[in-house]
């Protein structure tokens, strides 16, 4: 008996999601809690499992196609069944449709295969690169099989992709010999090239609609300030040869934002209306920079934990954004964020706050300064800090307070490492 599938809520208030990548194609064999399609959410690219073993009689969408959630997603029944309600057949293209996608305009291009032809343990996976890329590249009309990957074990990238891509010389036929044109004074005017039209991504468009909401609804105050980093990079120096690990600076600025947060807890809030819901927890959200935009990536209950169990979640989570392949939860639900733009050499900001959240933290790269130290001049390593807040909640005079705390324990790290 066939047995629609339909498109669960794998996320926090999913509407729909795109189609990324059919992992079991129309006919194949798939078992119960099999990955049968990837898909891809605001956030996140998860692989879906299927609820029941059979075979695949119908995919709800084609790779590419964006379906809602509670639409059918696949049709699972019995080898040979026919669907009892399947969809009619469309009606046969007319002789002078459109000509078939090709890789290339060349005269040797091949038409790409349609999604789905390739055998088992071939096409999809006979490359690594990500569902994202595979996407660009079939956007693009590049075959990932003649592409060379530069990433990590040969992965495919963003980037190679683009590479690969024809150049607009040779996309078009040789122009004829040109005319003789007469002498003028000067040097010829420039060739401006043509506009390009790129769609925003799915990723990209989640980006924009939450930034034009924060900005749109909460008034941004941002304060700044430097702290001397000094014992702050000599104990992440000797933790990290003590562990054998390297730290990442989010974590000892975390540790150091807890305590802050605990005595100024409005930081650690959610404006609902008239009314602030404090949260009991503390869910640190770190800003990662990825090939496809920015996503903030959740540490939950970092309040009892130790700096290297942070640490260590900081260098998973960072990984899994990178990759796109964080849970849902793991990238929502976070009640105040850091973001680390000295990692790509930044310095003092305008931090957006993150809708849902009250404040933001941005940290930037410390850099050797001159500074006054019991009296005399010294050189330290000065670290730039850029809190943004929701006005509507803290006043000027709390945020101070409050990264007066932080910068106190910034300075001396024993202060919130014996907590």
């Amino acid at each position: 008996m066939a047995r629609e599938f339909l498109l669960p809520d794998i996320g926090e208030g999913l509407t729909e999601a795109e189609i990324v990548r059919w992992l079991v194609p129309v006919g194949g064999r798939v078992e119960a809690d099999q990955p049968v399609v990837e898909v891809e959410t605001d956030k996140a690219v998860v692989e879906i499992p299927s609820p029941y073993a059979g075979t695949v009689l119908r995919h709800g969408g084609a790779e590419g196609e964006t379906i809602r959630v509670g639409s059918v997603l696949v049709v699972i029944g019995e080898e040979g069944e026919v669907e009892a309600s399947a969809p009619a057949a469309p009606e046969p293209e007319p002789t002078h449709a459109a000509p078939p996608i090709v890789g290339s305009l060349s005269e040797e291009a091949e038409v790409l295969s349609p999604a789905g032809q390739t055998a088992a343990g071939q096409g999809a996976t006979a490359v690594k690169a990500l569902p994202i890329v595979r996407k660009l590249a079939r956007d693009m009309g590049i075959d990932l099989g003649q592409v060379s990957g530069t990433g990590p074990e040969g992965r495919i990238t963003r980037d190679d992709v683009l590479a690969a891509a024809p150049t607009t010389t040779e996309t078009r036929e040789p122009a004829e010999e040109p005319l003789p044109q007469p002498e003028t004074a000067g040097s010829p005017a420039p060739v401006s090239g043509e506009d390009e039209r790129r769609p925003l991504s799915r990723l990209r468009r989640t980006i924009a609609s939450n930034m034009a909401k924060s900005w749109a609804e909460i008034p941004h105050v941002t304060t700044f300030d430097e702290v001397d980093a000094t014992r702050l990079v000599e104990i992440r120096s000797a933790l990290g040869a003590r562990h054998e690990v390297k730290l990442p600076m989010e974590a000892l600025v975390i540790k150091a934002v807890v305590p802050a947060l605990e005595a100024f807890p409005e930081f650690n809030a959610t404006l609902d209306g008239d009314d602030l819901i404090v949260h009991g927890s503390y869910h640190i959200g770190i800003a990662v920079d990825t090939p496809d935009g920015l996503l903030v990536a959740v540490i939950r209950d970092t309040g009892p934990r130790a700096v290297l169990d942070i640490a260590s979640e900081v260098r998973r989570l960072g990984d899994g954004a990178r990759d796109r392949s964080l849970a849902p939860d793991e990238l929502t639900g976070q009640t105040f964020t850091v973001s680390n733009i000295g990692a790509v050499g930044g310095g003092q900001g305008t931090p957006i706050v993150p809708y849902g959240t009250t404040a933001i933290l941005s940290v930037g790269r410390a850099q050797e300064k001159v500074v006054v130290s019991n009296g005399d001049l010294a050189i330290a390593p000065v670290m730039p800090l850029s809190l943004s807040y929701d006005h509507r909640v803290i006043d000027g005079a709390q945020g101070r307070r409050f990264m007066a705390l932080v910068i106190e324990n910034l300075e001396e790290p024993a202060l919130f490492l014996a907590g």
